[in-house]
């Protein structure tokens, strides 16, 4: 099942999606002079009830909603469904209520990025 990757940089927090990652050893993308790291779903200490997404299922289409605060400086930058199916994202702004639709694929995983906490994963 495909996976959503995306690396940080450290340093400067510039932030990559990656298509298809090197398999090389001690290889990676740089920047600032140094590898970016691979943020990990799920991986950082906060309130998970307000990070995770939220999954209903309609008949052949899924709702998710992230029960986010949406300020101007904390924020769900986007949710995204992922499978060998499909790769899709909706991106939001401060204020905007993070609510997608995406087909219903059956093992899916859909990913929240908040724009301090990082990415967060269920299974559809």
């Amino acid at each position: 099942m495909k996976e959503l990757v995306i690396k940080k940089c450290k340093k400067c927090g510039a932030t990559v999606e990656i298509l298809k990652d090197c398999t090389c050893n001690d290889c990676g993308i740089l920047c600032c002079g140094e590898k970016m790291e691979t943020m990990l779903p799920n991986s950082v200490d906060a309130s998970i009830e307000k990070h995770l997404p939220q999954v209903e299922v309609f008949e052949d289409y899924i709702v998710v909603k992230v029960p986010h605060v949406m300020e101007e400086n904390h924020y769900i930058e986007f949710i995204a469904i992922e499978s060998d199916k499909i790769s899709a994202k909706k991106y939001f702004k401060p204020f905007e209520e993070a609510k997608a639709v995406f087909p219903y694929i059956k093992g899916a995983t859909v990913y929240s990025k908040c724009n301090i906490h990082g990415i967060w994963s269920t299974k559809v």
